[in-house]
C-alpha cells in the first residue's frame, strides 16, 4: 500500500469531514471566481462604452433635461454659437475636438426626420480667430492614457456614426442615417430637397441603434440659414480624454459657461462604475472569507484527523516511518482537498458568471483561464498552509505516548 492509497482510504472512510472541508473551499472559490469574472467583463464594457461613444461631454442649454445621451440635443432649447469660441479660447487641457450641432424637426418624403446641422472639423482650422488659439494643438492632459487619435477611418463621412464628428461636409451635402435611408430609398449619390434647397447624399451611416438612425446631417451654417434659426446651436459635443472627462474637465467647463449645462457620459455609466468598485471590494472580502473559513475548516479537519489517528501514526513510526512521511500523509490529504474544492469552485463560479452575468451587470461573460488557475492555486495554497501545523505536530508525536493511550 503506497502513500496515495493510504490517503484515499482515509478520506473515503470519513466522508463527512472530507465533504465539509471541500464544501467550505468550493463555496469560497465559486463566489470569488464568479464575482471576479463579472467585475472584469463589466469593467471592460464600461471602458468600451467610453471609447466607442465618441463625444463624452455635452454642453446644453441651462433649461435642457437630459433624458438620453444621444437625444439630449432634441430639447428645443438653443445656445449661442459663440459658446464654441469661448471653449476654444479657454484652451482647457483634455479638449480634443468640438462638434456643435443644431437639430430641427422636419419632414422628408412624408416622414418625420431630424435635420441636424453639424460643423465639420475643417471649419475650425479655417477660422483665423480659432487658428490663433491653436484649437487642434491644445495641451492634452499629461497623465491621460486614453487620448483619441485621428485615423484614416475617422476622415470618412461614415465615421460620424462612432466619432460623432465629421472631417469635411459641403454646403449642399448631407449624410443620412440608416433608417431614413432605408425608408426613403436613399443611397450615396442620391439627391433630396429640404427647405427648398437641393442636397446630395455623400454617405449613409451604418445602423447604430440610436436616434442618429433617423437623422439627416448637413452643414451647420446651411441648416441655420435654411431654417432661419440664426447663429445658435442645440448642443456642443466635446470629445475629450476619457480620464479628463471623468475628472476636472466638466467642472472647468461648467465654470467657463455658467449659463449652460455640462454633462458627461461618465455620469451615464457612473452607476455601473460604482457597482464594479463594490464587486471588486467584495471579491477581496470573499478572498478573506476563503482564507479564514476554508483555512480554519481544513486545519480543524486535519487536527481532528491527527487526534483520531494517533495509534495508527504511532504504529507507522514504530515500523520505521520517518517524520517526513507522516507529514506528507496529511499534506497530501490537504492537497487533494484543495484541488477538489478549487477545481469544483472554479467550474461552479464560471458557470454562474456566464449564465447570471447578463442579469447581474448586463454584460456577457466568458471564461478567463488565467483567473481560474489563480483561484485554484489560491485554494491549494490555503489548504496546504492550513494543514501544515497539524501535519508538523503529527510528525512530532512520540510512538510510546501514542501506544499508552487507550
Amino acid at each position: 500500500m503506497n502513500l496515495r492509497s493510504i490517503v484515499w482510504k482515509e478520506m473515503w472512510e470519513r466522508p463527512t469531514a472530507m465533504l465539509t472541508s471541500v464544501t467550505a473551499i468550493l463555496l469560497g472559490v465559486a463566489a470569488l471566481v464568479a464575482i471576479r469574472h463579472v467585475t472584469v467583463f463589466s469593467e471592460r464594457e464600461v471602458a468600451h462604452q467610453l471609447e466607442t461613444l465618441g463625444a463624452n461631454i455635452l454642453i446644453l442649454p441651462k433649461a435642457a433635461t437630459l433624458q438620453d445621451y444621444y437625444s439630449a440635443d432634441l430639447n428645443g432649447q438653443t445656445l449661442p454659437e459663440e459658446r464654441v469660441s469661448q471653449v476654444l479660447m479657454a484652451s482647457l487641457p483634455g479638449v480634443e475636438k468640438l462638434s456643435p450641432k443644431l437639430c430641427v424637426p422636419t419632414q422628408y418624403d412624408g416622414k418625420d426626420v431630424i435635420l441636424t446641422g453639424i460643423l465639420p472639423q475643417t471649419e475650425f482650422q479655417a477660422k483665423a480667430a480659432w487658428q490663433s488659439v491653436s484649437m487642434f494643438s491644445i495641451k492634452k492632459h499629461v497623465g491621460c492614457t486614453k487620448v483619441h487619435s485621428d485615423s484614416a477611418e475617422d476622415a470618412s463621412p461614415e465615421a460620424l456614426a462612432t466619432s460623432r464628428t465629421i472631417r469635411e461636409l459641403g454646403d449642399h451635402e448631407v449624410v443620412v442615417g440608416a433608417d431614413t435611408a432605408a425608408r426613403s430609398e436613399l443611397k450615396t449619390g442620391s439627391s433630396l430637397v429640404l427647405f427648398g434647397e437641393k442636397f446630395r447624399v455623400v454617405a449613409v451611416l451604418p445602423s447604430t441603434g440610436t436616434v442618429d438612425d433617423g437623422r439627416i446631417f448637413a452643414h451647420l451654417h446651411t441648416v441655420q440659414r435654411c431654417t432661419k434659426a440664426g447663429e445658435v446651436v442645440s448642443a456642443i459635443e466635446v470629445l475629450g480624454c476619457c480620464e479628463d472627462a471623468a475628472g476636472d474637465l466638466v467642472p472647468q467647463l461648467s465654470a467657463l459657461l455658467p449659463d449652460s449645462k455640462v454633462v458627461t457620459v461618465s455620469q451615464v455609466v457612473q452607476t455601473q462604475v460604482g457597482i464594479n468598485r463594490l464587486m471588486a471590494r467584495s471579491s477581496v472580502f470573499v478572498l478573506g472569507v476563503l482564507v479564514i473559513v476554508g483555512g480554519t475548516t481544513v486545519a480543524s479537519s486535519i487536527s481532528a484527523n491527527v487526534r483520531e489517528r494517533r495509534r495508527e501514526i504511532g504504529t507507522l513510526m514504530a515500523l520505521g516511518a520517518a517524520p517526513g512521511l507522516i507529514s506528507r500523509l496529511f499534506l497530501l490529504k490537504a492537497f487533494w482537498l484543495g484541488i477538489a474544492g478549487g477545481v469544483g469552485g472554479c467550474l461552479i463560479g464560471i458557470a454562474a458568471a456566464v449564465f447570471l452575468g447578463p442579469y447581474w451587470a448586463g454584460v456577457s461573460v466568458a471564461p478567463l483561464p488565467l483567473l481560474a488557475l489563480v483561484a485554484v492555486a489560491a485554494a491549494l495554497a490555503v489548504t496546504l498552509l492550513a494543514a501544515y501545523w497539524p501535519a508538523r505536530r503529527a510528525a512530532r508525536l512520540d510512538p510510546c505516548t501514542c501506544f499508552q493511550e487507550v
